[in-house]
């Protein structure tokens, strides 16, 4: 009997995962017209509550650093801007305005800034003043870690991740074991903080970004700038987290072209 059910286990995995796996749209195209399906094996949910609980851990971590929202002044702006920018992301997927947000400051010297599932942002202090950053600078780098969240990255991410390991990570899960959530945890936080983003990805995000900042009355032509200051703080090329963006000509060339296609987004906003 256990001889039976340890030769049927196998095909019972893969028909589960099978199931299990599934092609979504994860946003609307917006004016950018970003419209790729994405593979997903693992539920929506399960990823923004392993978010939430990383997202908690790194403030815990902060606070006893003493490095979290060291200056009001700069937390107020990096709010106020935040706070203009999360009202389009409607525009793009319906729930998203209404997910429970949460931005911070980081005092720290790197260049770096992100957004978990769920609205978890965190902005960090070196990206402000290192940069001398703008307000749409400011917003250029936050429309883009916001589109990350909308367009699921980190979850199609941690489904790759599960696809190239599928025996132990599914497996896992199917079973129940009590590790698993602290896995998946351990995941997220890897392809947040450590794995830099396929350049599919970055692109989608760049071009949601530049939308969500001209929605939200933010010139959009500063990602192409905010570019260049990134470039010329990091020896002309990218810092690790952005490491496998596209050429510097080749990303400036499609930040500008997109950045002109919501030029009157922008300026519908401007004369409101």
């Amino acid at each position: 009997m256990l001889k039976w059910i340890g030769r049927l286990w196998p095909a019972v995995l893969v028909a589960t995962v099978t199931v299990a796996c599934q092609t979504v749209q994860t946003t609307g195209g917006g004016a950018v017209g970003v419209e790729r399906g994405q593979m997903m094996m693992i539920p929506a949910k399960d990823i923004e509550q392993a978010s939430s609980q990383q997202y908690q851990e790194v403030l815990a971590e902060a606070r006893r650093k003493n490095v979290l929202n060291r200056d009001a002044a700069q937390v107020q702006r990096v709010r106020r801007i935040a706070d203009r920018l999360i009202s389009p992301t409607g525009h793009f997927r319906r729930d998203a305005p209404g997910w429970n947000w949460e931005v911070n400051v980081l005092s720290s010297t790197e260049l770096n800034a992100w957004c978990m599932a769920g609205g978890k942002i965190m902005f960090y202090s070196g990206l402000i003043e290192r940069l001398a950053l703008t307000d749409d600078e400011i917003a250029a780098v936050m429309g883009h870690e916001i589109a990350h969240a909308l367009r699921e990255h980190a979850r199609e991410r941690v489904s790759k991740a599960m696809a190239t390991g599928l025996g132990v990570s599914v497996a896992g899960a199917l079973l129940g074991v009590g590790q698993t959530g602290q896995d998946l945890m351990g995941t997220v936080a890897k392809v947040t903080f450590e794995l830099p983003n396929s350049r599919l990805h970055e692109t989608e995000a760049d071009r949601i970004g530049v939308e969500l900042a001209a929605r939200a009355g933010y010139d959009p032509r500063a990602a192409v700038s905010l570019w260049n200051k990134m470039a010329s703080q990091s020896a002309g090329a990218p810092p690790q987290w952005m490491s496998t963006h596209p050429s510097h000509a080749t990303r400036q060339k499609d930040l500008a072209e997109y950045a002109a296609r919501v030029m009157p987004l922008y300026e519908q906003t401007r004369r409101r």
